[in-house]
């Protein structure tokens, strides 16, 4: 759905077999839109992956569920549409198909997250820092992204190693990453989700799955991000009464964070990141 790069099939295994060695699991992204002729190879894909060992399949697209069905039930399925996982009927809906767990939008509030997760009787995941994909398009084309925003912007390039961006006239100071593969044009948020705070009040939400966004950042500082969450997550479940956020965790990943672009708290408080 908004990967520049991937992993081709016969190196699947192998990537799956050195997760596995390093006590990790491996879950294949498969949610993007499918179109008619890519629906051939998905059968002998979703054996490969079975085969492999994968712990899951992530899927948006009905079509990989209905063919994960017929050619390889025993894979586990992840429901991930981006921004409309926002109820719990839709998660169940899937849920009784044969989903585990739902991916739910990044649009939702603390509220929300908890009422979804009492009502929705599956597992719940919720991206808890880095950036998100606002715009999506099959059609290369940035022109679409500016017509839906109804108001003047501009796209600039700030080198041929720093990407392009896009400008709105009334928020000359917020650059919305800009990037076009093979699945179209992918319009990118300003800033980054960072709820490394607020990860005692998700748990508590009966949160299942913290997912960080690794896309468009650097080994270093996705690092230290995992680094911060995971240490802030071993404090809680060492003694959750005596849980106590240290400012460190944070600052670490501040240190690695692009002047560019600012950390903040997205949906959660319903505050906006884009």
């Amino acid at each position: 759905m908004r990967q520049p790069a991937d992993i081709e099939q016969q190196d699947l295994p192998e990537a799956i077999q050195a997760a596995h060695r390093l006590g990790a699991k491996a879950y294949v992204n498969m949610n993007k839109l499918f179109r008619n002729h890519e629906l051939a190879g998905m059968p002998e894909y979703l054996l490969a992956l079975q085969a492999a060992g994968a712990d899951a399949v992530v899927f948006g697209d009905p079509a990989v569920l209905m063919n994960a069905r017929q050619h390889a039930p025993q894979l586990n399925l992840f429901w991930n549409a981006e921004m409309t996982g926002t109820n719990s009927s839709s998660s169940s809906y899937w849920g009784r198909r044969g989903a585990t767990r739902a991916v739910i939008a990044r649009e939702l509030n603390e509220e929300e997250i908890a009422d979804l997760k009492s009502r929705a009787n599956m597992e719940i995941q919720v991206q808890v820092h880095g950036m998100t994909n606002i715009y999506h398009s099959h059609r290369n084309l940035l022109q679409s992204y500016m017509e839906h925003l109804g108001r003047e912007a501009t796209l600039i390039r700030k080198g041929p190693d720093k990407g392009l961006f896009l400008v709105e006239a009334e928020r000359p100071d917020e650059k919305f990453p800009v990037y076009e593969d093979d699945n179209g044009t992918h319009v990118m948020s300003p800033g980054d989700i960072c709820l490394l705070e607020a990860l005692p009040e998700l748990i508590r939400a009966g949160v299942d799955s913290l997912y960080v966004e690794s896309l468009l950042k650097t080994d270093e500082y996705n690092e230290t991000v995992l680094r911060s969450y995971r240490k802030a997550l071993d404090k809680w479940r060492s003694d959750e009464k005596a849980y106590a956020f240290e400012q460190q965790w944070l600052t670490d990943i501040q240190k690695q964070q692009s002047p560019d672009r600012e950390l903040g708290f997205g949906f959660l408080y319903k505050e906006q990141v884009y």
